[in-house]
């Protein structure tokens, strides 16, 4: 061996290794560190700043675990090591062991979505999709299991690695905890606190399977489609949650928007059609006679008119629920708006039983079709 051997060899054994990390990526959560075929010095010195954990690995046994502070590694210091290798009086320098440097500082302002929309059945307007998204904050709890479970082999696990596991996990769970809620659908945007928590207390224990806390879930927007967003606005116009008052509103706002139709036949029909609805309401709150040249007028007191007859009300089904009752003309908006079909059942005074909207004759004109038949031969 030359001099330049021996010198090499000479400061093999005397300098002592330094085991350390310096992270300058801010994105990294374990790093392996890296030395020739493992092998680490009796006696190095292993450096574990603030904010990070070490774990010792052999081939792919979990071992010792250190927090911060400044070790000299000795069977001493690495007794599971020392267990596994079978050193029971200390060990030969070198000796073989991953290390890996785990970073444990909380991961602030990670982004969660749904990529697809979660649907949901509400009692008052059937199935409906949302959309959510939000934000999250973790840190790793368990180093030795988080390598175990997650890292593996990686060398450099970065923060973009663990989020791609993470936000399934998030959708998920998101998924399953609203819908589990059971909540009116459009109080999951104005309760987004109270559901960030309970999502969190669902998904905590998964986070912690793995080594991972999650410490802080926000949901920051619940979205709904644009046409579901207008019902719920008029809903919320009706001082209570009452179906019928709800049904009444939309087929009021049907007619007002057919009256301004262009044609203008099909609206004016309606719009008649309630007025004289409307005029059978409120006679009863004006006495009326008949006076010269046909021209209502107030009856003299004493005398008393006829009643006036009383429209047919209908009563109908909607949901395996009873709604109604309704006049004809006020069926009609709904049958027109789909808020019923031909199927829907419907009962009024003097019927046996309920049937079906097509099987009572005078319904059937909400089909279409009413087509007279031949002339007769003269």
């Amino acid at each position: 061996m030359d001099i330049f051997g021996k010198i090499k060899e000479k400061l093999t054994h005397e300098f002592i290794d330094i085991v350390e990390w310096l992270d300058s990526t801010n994105d990294t959560i374990a790093h392996r560190f890296e030395r020739y075929q493992n092998e680490i010095k009796n006696g190095a010195k292993l450096i574990v700043r603030e904010g990070q954990t070490a774990v010792f690995v052999n081939e792919g046994q979990l071992a010792d675990v250190f927090e911060p502070g400044t070790y000299e590694l000795t069977t001493k210091n690495l007794p599971i090591l020392a267990t596994l290798k079978g050193w029971k009086f200390g060990f030969n320098s070198p000796f073989k062991a991953e290390v890996y440097f785990v970073n444990t500082r909380l991961f602030t302002d990670e982004k969660w979505g749904t990529k697809n929309p979660v649907t949901l059945s509400d009692e008052r307007f059937g199935l409906v999709e949302i959309r959510a998204f939000g934000t999250y904050a973790f840190k790793i709890s368990d180093a030795g299991k988080f390598i175990i479970e997650i890292v593996g082999t990686d060398n450099n696990f970065t923060n973009f690695e663990i989020n791609e596991h993470l936000k399934s996990l998030i959708a998920t769970r998101f998924t399953d905890t609203v819908g589990e809620a059971n909540l009116p659908i459009e109080l999951y945007a104005a309760n987004t606190s109270e559901l960030s928590d309970t999502c969190r207390e669902v998904m905590a224990p998964e986070f912690e399977s793995v080594g991972i806390a999650l410490e802080k879930f926000f949901i920051e927007n619940v979205s709904m489609p644009e046409d579901l967003k207008k019902e719920i606005f008029e809903y919320s116009r009706v001082d209570k949650i009452d179906l019928d008052r709800l049904y009444k509103f939309k087929a009021a706002k049907a007619i007002e928007a057919a009256a301004q139709n262009e044609g203008g036949t099909a609206g004016a029909g309606m719009g008649l059609g309630m007025g004289l609805i409307m005029a059978q309401q409120m006679g009863s709150a004006m006495p009326m006679s008949s006076g010269s040249g046909g021209v209502p007028q107030a009856s003299p007191q004493g005398m008393a008119p006829p009643p006036m007859p009383t429209a047919t009300q209908y009563f109908y089904a909607l949901n395996g629920t009873q709604q109604g009752p309704v006049y004809l003309e006020q069926l009609r908006v709904l049958f027109a708006n789909r808020t019923i079909n031909r199927d829907t059942l419907v009962w009024k005074q003097g019927m046996a039983n309920w049937a079906a909207l097509q099987e009572v004759q005078e319904l059937k004109s909400f089909l279409g079709g009413n087509t007279p038949p031949p002339l007769p031969n003269s």
